[in-house]
């Protein structure tokens, strides 16, 4: 039974390398089930060279039980300043302590513009493409190290995406760097270790650089092009030191030469041209001779971005698995189509031989229609890569700048000379590198799978930023999507550091408190910022959702500007202070009956959705002044949340306590958000939203504002079991009617694809948006019995309420202090837990009797002998 030290780490980073934290806090997880085991003292230690690199030790001994986020000991790190850290915890009393931790390596980036050595940001010397997808460029840099090398790093951007090779050897893992970011305002910088890929002697640094977000076409129709640039750049500095302790620089100036490769365009919405027969093999090698027909130009400097340089505050994109693939169709019309049985983002790989000049095209569709693939949901996306082939050898070949949501893939003209079958064709998952958290499973099946949908969706979504879909001409930062889903998504990954990058881009495109529809701004999406609410909402909601799961105080309080801001200047108000009448909102975006060419047109009033969320982030932020220790604020915050619920009360509910809206959202709102007088006047509304259930046959009733809160309104109020009804149809609209129909991801309408195959005539129908996924957050709760019972997960609260169709579950979740487990069964004894809590945690568990048992760290038996279904 004994307690260890499992993983330290810093700020959110996965890998500390090139972090922007001078002084990064420090936090580590447990390993072991010693009951009720709690941190008493802790120490650091800190060891860093000196000049002469030689080690200094530096011990730190404290007297706290805090293990998360503790700040930094030492003297704060200069740029490109390393260390090594251990830790080491003691037990209370007679527990035991912990031996040291296995040593952990941080390593600060460039925290100013003088440690960037006067690094330029560099273009090719050639006229840029202004209104048509631009050719990627290829940037090269010779150089030569003579003497043995101690380490050596990479520093690099770019105006567009990159890919960096040093000696023809590919740098990193990251793919779609560096991500899509507010790039006015913030512009991500990597850094990689690349001391095993130098040698002695000549050397070559290369980089391709391809449009991405920053000049390519974004946004819905026609979209826009260079919203941030019409030049492709990139800026490097590399950082060679050597055994003698001297530094090699080399860095992006007017020295690097420049050309055009086999890529001959690369969007992300249309796909990838890529030419074979255009290949400069070796370009990125010492002693790389070019080809006759390949111009090799100079370079011009760009305008270089100094103050907006930032270093990543969450993981980059990378290849993280690999879809096989099921099966080869022949289509009615004679296509070969084929489908590997999960709707994912990514590419396809290829390894094939042909002809010379044989062109391959690949068409991206996530369904099929009358056994076609489906392109009309792409509205003005392509998905389509084209590969020419070369003709000399077999080629492994996949896509570099673009990336695609499908199943499906319709193949023309693939050679006769490959056999089309799973060695030939492999699909590539990619997204944000984030650490998976939470795990969920339970005795239905299709439970299971729903979870499974949910996790693919957001895997397929959270590419850089929170997108609303992965396919068509859009792949856009929707505020909204990301405010419901967020609790869901923060179970399932730690999502902390992802959403910290995200958050400082919301906040430095506020316009006078007012917040953008997507983040980052694009114009063909609703413009700069625009205040509407529940996506507004998101300033303030996500940042509360984040420290709820994170316990992050001072990633709370950077935010807490933005939120505040929002409330007291990005709203237009009537004279009661609630939302203005005259404005435009979304409000229940998707509501079921909403007519197919008209999704904002719902059965509950917007206005009315966007009061009842203004009450509620008025009381959020009254509680993020209360952490913070912001009195005054929050005193002013509780007040003015008091005066909105009155104001609303008048507009919204009459003597009765009917609402103006008697819908589901109508309902969910209120009952979840406490805007009723009294509990029995809720209790009544409860009541009332019971009947519309089960006069609606237990199907949903809510769009994107309701959804996410239904199931938590309704066990709220002991209604839980009516939940569970909903959650069990088959039928549309509910989550299991998209099972039904083979999904394997969540839908953006309840009925993208209509009971008899053919698509929703909307042109919004994405099969795999996120926002109707956020029911996870109720299954993860109530069937796997895991929520946090103050920020952090310091303390869990462990609450199954089971139902007679469940007879088990399972689910852990990989907390700041380690993994927590719940597992229980029910059978003719009664409900039975196996409830795990790691070292200097505690959990509250919460029986069907209303019972609550107080349980330290260890392994927990407990069980109820007669569990009662509410």
């Amino acid at each position: 039974m004994a307690v260890a030290i499992s993983q330290v780490f810093f700020e959110h980073h996965r890998i500390a390398l090139g972090i922007g934290e001078s002084k990064p806090r420090i936090s580590w997880r447990f390993d072991g089930d010693f009951p009720s085991w709690t941190q008493s003292s802790y120490d650091i230690e800190v060891t860093k060279k000196t000049q002469n690199q030689t080690a200094q030790v530096e011990l730190f001994q404290y007297n706290s039980s805090d293990s998360v986020l503790v700040p930094w000991p030492s003297v704060s790190l200069t740029s490109a300043e390393s260390a090594t850290v251990r830790v080491r915890a003691y037990g209370e009393s007679d527990q035991p302590d912990t031996p040291w931790s296995d040593p952990v390596s941080v390593e600060t980036g460039l925290l100013t513009q003088d440690a960037w050595l006067n690094a330029s940001m560099i273009g090719a010397d050639r006229t840029t493409e202004k209104d048509s997808p631009k050719q990627p460029s290829l940037f090269r840099k010779e150089f030569s190290l003579g003497s043995s090398i101690e380490k050596a790093r990479l520093y690099i951007t770019s105006y567009g995406l990159y890919e960096a090779y040093l000696n023809d050897k590919r740098v990193g893992t990251a793919v779609l760097a560096p991500g899509w970011q507010s790039y006015n305002h913030r512009l991500v910088y990597d850094t990689y270790d690349v001391t095993d890929l130098l040698v002695n002697g000549d050397n070559v640094l290369g980089v391709q650089v391809g449009e991405g977000w920053y000049a390519g076409r974004l946004g819905y129709g026609r979209g826009s092009r260079n919203l941030w640039g019409d030049t492709l750049g990139c800026m490097t500095l590399l950082v060679v030191t050597l055994t003698d302790g001297k530094q090699e620089i080399v860095r992006s100036d007017g020295s690097w030469r420049s050309s055009t490769g086999p890529i001959i365009s690369s969007e992300l919405y249309n796909g990838e041209v890529y030419d074979a027969r255009l290949e400069q093999t070796g370009w990125s090698a010492p002693g790389f001779v070019a080809p006759s027909a390949a111009k090799w130009v100079g370079v011009k400097e760009l305008k270089t971005p100094y103050e907006q340089l930032a270093s990543p505050d969450g993981p980059p994109i990378r290849r993280i698995e690999e879809v096989k693939l099921k099966e080869v169709l022949t289509s009615p019309e004679g296509n070969k189509i084929l489908d590997f049985g999960q709707n994912l983002v990514g590419w396809l790989r290829l390894r094939v031989s042909g002809p010379e000049g044989q062109t391959i095209k690949l068409a991206h569709a996530e369904v099929l229609e009358n056994g076609e693939v489906a392109m009309r949901p792409l509205r003005n996306a392509r998905q389509t890569d084209d590969l020419i082939l070369s003709g000399k050898s077999t080629q492994v070949w996949e896509p570099t700048f673009t990336y695609h949501g499908f199943r499906y893939v319709m193949v023309e003209d693939w050679p006769e000379e490959t056999p089309l079958d799973e060695n030939a064709v492999t699909a590539v998952v990619v997204h944000s590198d984030m650490e998976e958290t939470g795990f969920f499973e339970c005795s239905n099946p299709l439970l299971n799978s729903l979870h499974s949908n949910i996790k693919w969706s957001m895997k397929g979504n959270f590419m850089s930023i929170p997108t609303d879909c992965p396919q068509r001409d859009e792949r856009l930062g929707w505020t909204g999507d990301s405010h419901v889903f967020a609790p869901t998504a923060n179970f399932l990954y730690d999502t902390s550091g992802f959403w910290r990058g995200w958050l400082k881009d919301v906040h430095s495109e506020q316009v006078n408190g007012a917040v953008p529809l997507v983040v980052p701004a694009v114009p063909a999406a609703g413009g700069p910022a625009m205040a509407v609410a529940v996506w507004g909402d998101a300033v303030i909601a996500n940042p509360w959702n984040t420290y709820r799961s994170s316990g992050d105080l001072d990633a709370l309080r950077e935010q807490y500007v933005a939120a505040k801001a929002f409330l007291d200047e990005g709203i237009p108000r009537n004279q009661d202070g609630l939302w203005s009448r005259s404005g435009f909102q979304l409000g229940d975006w998707l509501d079921p009956l909403a007519p197919f060419d008209d999704p904002g047109r719902a059965t509950t009033s917007s206005t009315y959705v966007a009061d009842a969320y203004l009450v509620y982030v008025t009381g959020l932020v009254a509680q993020m002044a209360s952490k913070l220790g912001l009195e005054d604020d929050r005193l002013r915050f509780e007040n003015w949340a008091r005066d909105l619920k009155a104001a609303f009360r008048k507009a919204w509910v009459n003597s009765n306590g009917l609402v103006a809206n008697e819908t589901q959202t109508g309902l969910v709102l209120p009952l979840y958000f406490d805007l009723f007088e009294d509990n029995d006047e809720a209790k009544a509304a409860a009541s009332r939203l019971q009947k519309i259930i089960e006069a609606n046959n237990y199907l949903v009733g809510t769009g994107f504002a309701g959804t996410h809160l239904l199931g938590l309104a309704l066990t709220k109020f002991n209604l839980t079991q009516t939940f569970y009804k909903m959650l069990y149809q088959t039928t549309v609209p509910s989550w299991l009617y998209q099972l039904k129909m083979g999904a394997t991801t969540t839908w953006e309408r309840w009925d993208s694809l209509l009971p008899d195959g053919s698509l929703n005539p909307g042109e919004m129908t994405s099969f795999n948006h996120y926002s109707f996924g956020s029911v996870g957050n109720f299954m993860y709760q109530m069937i796997g019995g895991l929520a946090p019972a103050e920020p952090g997960w310091k303390t869990v609260r462990v609450n199954v309420i089971p139902n007679d169709d469940l007879t088990w579950a399972k689910s852990s979740y990989l907390s700041p202090y380690g993994k927590i487990s719940v597992e229980w069964v029910v059978n003719a004894t009664g409900l039975h837990y196996t409830v795990q809590v790691p070292p200097n945690s505690r959990a509250e568990v919460v029986l069907p009797t209303g019972e609550i048992k107080q349980v330290g760290s260890g392994r927990h038996e407990i069980s109820d002998s007669a569990p009662s279904l509410d």
